[in-house]
């Protein structure tokens, strides 16, 4: 069965940090690349950040050395270390394969980026 689950969110004043967690079966972490989406109140989901199985990673334009993306194969569990936070990144963060698999969309975690 394919589950992910994430964790880290919260609150977190402008110029701060946060590290996103995303716990994966071990079935879709150990075949598909992963990556995190995030979605704003009224705008599509996006891709922020994906990392490939063999360690490749790649970035949104608007999260270029702020966000880091990361993988530990060992916990089955992708992880986005979060730097430099602005406003403009609050958002709904989802972990998922990419591309995604429609049925394995978890809950996300909310990043809340004000003063």
């Amino acid at each position: 069965q394919v589950q992910l689950v994430e964790s880290g969110g919260g609150l977190v004043q402008p110029g701060g940090s946060l590290r996103l967690s995303c716990a994966a079966s071990r079935i879709i972490f150990s075949i598909y690349d992963m990556a995190w989406y995030r979605q704003a109140p009224g705008k599509q989901r996006e891709l922020v950040a994906a990392i490939t199985t063999g360690g490749s990673t790649n970035y949104a334009d608007s999260v270029k050395g702020r966000f880091t993306i990361s993988s530990d194969n060992a916990k089955n569990t992708v992880y986005l270390q979060m730097n430099r936070l602005k406003p403009e990144d609050t958002a709904v963060y989802y972990c998922n394969a990419r591309p995604p698999i429609m049925s394995a969309w978890g809950q996300g975690t909310q990043v809340t980026v004000s003063s």
